[in-house]
């Protein structure tokens, strides 16, 4: 079974989709939910509901991934529900564009918090049980932005090359215990919910879509358990699979 965080929009949900079609139960979590509604379309409820339609279990749970407290609680609920975690995959993340010297550092804080701190919770949480299990795996999903340089996007960058250190040498750390720790970095322009509701107007007709990473994201999770601190883009998958 899978947890994906972010999972109520965009690219987390089709990869809590696209892991279901595969044949995994998924708990989907994310803020955004029936009773905490965004301004973007799209719940963990509503993905539940397409999950549970392609004829796998589901489990929809708010979570912050920036309140030590809730990733628990998700953890705990996971465990008791389903019993492991076969596969976590990182995708909740946000980002704050502001030039460093104009960024709050309550605003920093809050990128740092989410992208870089709620995977390193999210991955405590359930690592004792994977490491007892001597099983599982665990997906984190960076950018380009992790080495390329845009105009404002400082506090979301360093998040990112931060998060595929993590990556690295969690990797190298537990492949003692048969848990492979990889990350998907996202070279390609994708049209999410998110850009087309802060861009109304924009031609995303050249974009690619959400199953471009969630089917980068479902290769890496059929890897070796040998195959682990790598950081992959999606053309290198593309290429992998023969579509390079």
């Amino acid at each position: 079974m899978a947890v994906v965080t972010g999972a109520s929009r965009g690219i987390g949900r089709q990869i809590a989709i696209d892991f279901a079609k595969a044949g995994a139960d998924v708990v989907v979590t994310a803020r955004t939910s029936e009773a905490a509604p965004s301004r973007l379309p799209g719940t963990i409820e509503q993905t539940a509901r397409e999950v549970e339609a392609l004829g796998r279990r589901a489990l929809a749970i708010a979570t912050d991934v920036t309140r030590e407290d809730q990733v628990e609680e998700m953890a705990q609920r996971t465990l008791k529900e389903f019993g492991r975690c076969d596969i976590l995959v990182n995708n909740a993340g946000i980002s704050a564009p502001a030039p460093f010297h104009e960024t709050p550092l309550r605003r920093w804080d809050l990128v740092l918090n989410v992208n870089l701190r709620g995977p390193a919770m999210c991955m405590q949480a359930f690592l004792p049980q994977m490491i007892q299990r001597r099983s599982g795996r665990i997906i984190n999903i960076s950018s380009f932005l992790a080495e390329v340089m845009l105009p404002g996007m400082v506090s979301y960058s360093v998040s990112k090359i931060a998060l595929e250190k993590l990556t690295q040498y969690s990797g190298q750390e537990l492949q003692q215990f048969q848990i492979p720790v990889n990350a998907l970095r996202i070279e390609l322009n994708i049209a999410t919910e998110g850009w087309m509701f802060r861009n109304p107007g924009m031609d995303f007709s050249g974009w690619d879509r959400p199953e471009a990473a969630s089917e980068a994201a479902l290769w890496m999770a059929t890897q070796p358990v040998s195959w682990t601190g790598k950081v992959v883009t999606i053309g290198e998958v593309r290429a992998a699979l023969g579509r390079g």
